[in-house]
């Protein structure tokens, strides 16, 4: 049976600060993320089966990212956890804000390599994580792809 490459796409906007970098984005500040999420599996063969001719039915491809990735940073500010935004972040913390602490330094290339690790553990069997695309302006994204990653 032929693999096929399934894509859903998915929008959130999040704020982040990099500290210690040299420019600009070491102030807290945000973006519109746009998340391309690419699995690849055969199409389902039983023809009993309610999800016949699919690898994935697209509902539950935008569960599982809603789930892991979307509901939890859409309007969000995410900070690294060992830098001394930590002072900043529970202040907003205590003031009512969604913020997320990560053990990572939260740029693109970072935070698409967090957002595989989250898909890939709830994928279902048979189904593969292909790729990530996660793009923060219109000109500048990070991608991940499994085949980089063996």
């Amino acid at each position: 049976m032929s693999k096929i490459r399934i894509t859903k796409q998915f929008n959130f906007e999040t704020g982040h600060a990099l500290y210690g970098y040299d420019g600009k984005c070491k102030n807290v500040h945000g973006h519109s993320y746009k998340l391309s999420v690419t699995v690849i599996g055969s199409p389902i063969t039983d023809r009993s089966n309610v999800k016949f001719g699919m690898v994935i039915d697209f509902s539950d491809l935008k569960k599982i990212v809603k789930e892991e990735i979307v509901d939890q940073f859409d309007h969000a500010t995410v900070f690294n956890e060992t830098t001394p935004h930590i002072e900043l972040a529970n202040e907003l913390k205590n003031r009512g804000h969604h913020v997320i602490l990560v053990d990572y330094q939260p740029t693109s290339e970072n935070m698409v390599v967090d957002f595989a690790q989250k898909i890939v553990a709830r994928l279902p069997e048979g189904i593969s994580l292909f790729s990530l695309k996660l793009q923060e302006t219109e000109s500048s994204f990070a991608e991940w792809y499994a085949s980089d990653n063996l």
